[in-house]
């Protein structure tokens, strides 16, 4: 693994988009997003993913140029088409549409069909939180989850998210996915020819593993067993029954299925929290609350007690000073795809 300054990455990122054929406003969204999960620690959903969304500009499986199209409009309510167009850019842009809304009315919420993979939740609730609101926000994805007692994939991981802005210096943020553990760490564990714990996937016949290979080849568990399937049904509704895309096995493999869109469906919900109570008082009630959760009587060999959000905003400083890590497999990548978009490769490592 090799570091490299986080704007060197984010420019480069930027650079590679724009060659194909993104407008360079919306390759800046994209690499924004990819760069600030590898700063926070989140690899999985960073630039190691840059590959197959350029792969599947290449071959017109996603559109370079989409317009994000409103299709209803309630208000408060926008139900919203992203065109096949680039997953990060599209919920950057309906964030963007909701927050006058939201603004205005307390409360705003959208759905998006057609879209595609648009990585880390956090990013978007994060964006909100920012701006002194609470966006919640959810997604489904590829199937890659199996409902309780089956073991045939269905849902996806189906995220949900959302952060809260504090006094602290960091937001509390919380985002999860309904299976016991994200898919891109079983991705990340079949590349490093690492086991997985068990407990964590279902082989192709339905049979416990720790083979990384057969995990993707069967199924990830739900988080909390019946419970985890619940809320998994639940993101499924709201992302994409509700907002008419693809449903379960009828979403796209962004890896597998180089033939066909995805047509991801996403929700955000977005509150103004002026609209509730003033910001200032929000905060001091939040930060209180955090400082009580941190005085609780500690485990053994626990030293501290962390919050929601307060590791990935220590690991975004810390790799902010010491720049981004990059796998050798990722850069190889990078390289290669500088040298197919006529793109020059401008990194210079960070020597720790």
């Amino acid at each position: 693994m090799k570091r490299f300054p986080a704007h060197e990455i984010r420019d480069l990122s930027a650079k590679l988009v724009s060659g194909a054929g993104v407008p360079a406003c919306d390759a800046g969204i994209l690499a924004r997003a990819l760069v600030d999960a590898d700063l926070q620690g989140i690899s999985t959903h960073g630039v190691s993913r840059l590959g197959i969304y350029l792969k599947r500009l290449e071959k017109g499986l996603i559109e370079s140029k989409a317009d994000l199209v409103v299709e209803r409009d309630g208000g408060s309510i926008l139900a919203l088409d992203a065109a096949n167009g680039l997953g990060q850019v599209q919920a950057v842009k309906a964030l963007e549409m909701l927050q006058p809304l939201a603004m205005r009315n307390g409360i705003a919420a959208a759905t998006i069909r057609n879209s595609q993979h648009f990585g880390a939740l956090s990013y978007y609730c994060n964006l909100a939180a920012s701006q002194g609101m609470v966006l919640l926000a959810m997604t489904n994805c590829e199937p890659a989850m199996s409902p309780e007692g089956g073991y045939q994939a269905f849902f996806g991981t189906n995220p949900i998210a959302a952060s809260f802005p504090t006094g602290k210096g960091y937001n509390v943020k919380i985002d999860l996915s309904t299976s016991i553990v994200a898919r891109g760490n079983i991705i990340a564990a079949q590349k490093n020819k690492e086991p997985i714990p068990q407990g964590w996937a279902l082989g192709p016949q339905g049979e416990p593993t720790t083979n990384a290979q057969q995990a993707l080849l069967g199924t990830v568990l739900t988080m909390a067993g019946h419970k985890g399937y619940a809320l998994a049904l639940m993101v499924e509704v709201f992302s994409s029954v509700l907002s008419r895309a693809a449903i379960g096995p009828e979403i796209g493999s962004m890896y597998k299925d180089m033939d066909r869109r995805q047509n991801v469906g996403h929700f955000l919900c977005l509150l103004n929290i002026a609209a509730f109570l003033d910001l200032a008082d929000f905060k001091k009630r939040i930060d209180e609350t955090i400082d009580r959760i941190k005085c609780s009587k500690r485990r053994p060999g626990v030293d501290e007690i962390l919050i929601p959000g307060e590791r990935s905003s220590r690991n975004a400083k810390a790799n902010a000073a010491r720049g981004v890590s990059v796998s050798d497999e990722t850069l190889a990548e990078l390289e290669q795809w500088c040298s197919r978009l006529d793109v020059s490769f401008d990194l210079n490592e960070v020597n720790v």
